[in-house]
């Protein structure tokens, strides 16, 4: 058995993250990281911005549900609205379903 926070993921271990659209538990590889940059949530494709970040599935369905919860102002501890123009326009273009 894994440890807590970890799933066997192609033979080797893998940290888990929790998307705050679905609130489903995945591993981090599947689930897009954002951050949030001068006011705006911006997606961090290569995990390397600074700053406190929230995962969502590369989805908009994820993201309208995690907007309609109310959660990045939580999951960022930022106080007041937050700009998602440039996260929508990212997720446009990366939404398979």
């Amino acid at each position: 058995m894994p440890p807590q926070g970890k799933l066997e993921y192609g033979g080797r271990a893998a940290p888990l993250r929790t998307c705050v659209g679905c609130r489903v538990r995945t591993v981090k590889s599947e689930l897009l990281r954002l951050v949030v940059v001068e006011g705006e949530i911006v997606p961090d494709q290569r995990g390397r911005l600074q700053g406190r970040g929230a995962y969502v599935h590369p989805a908009l369905s994820c993201l309208e549900l995690a907007e309609r919860r109310r959660v990045f102002p939580r999951s960022f501890r930022v106080a007041g609205p937050l700009d998602m123009a440039c996260l929508r326009a990212s997720l446009a273009g990366l939404d398979v379903e």
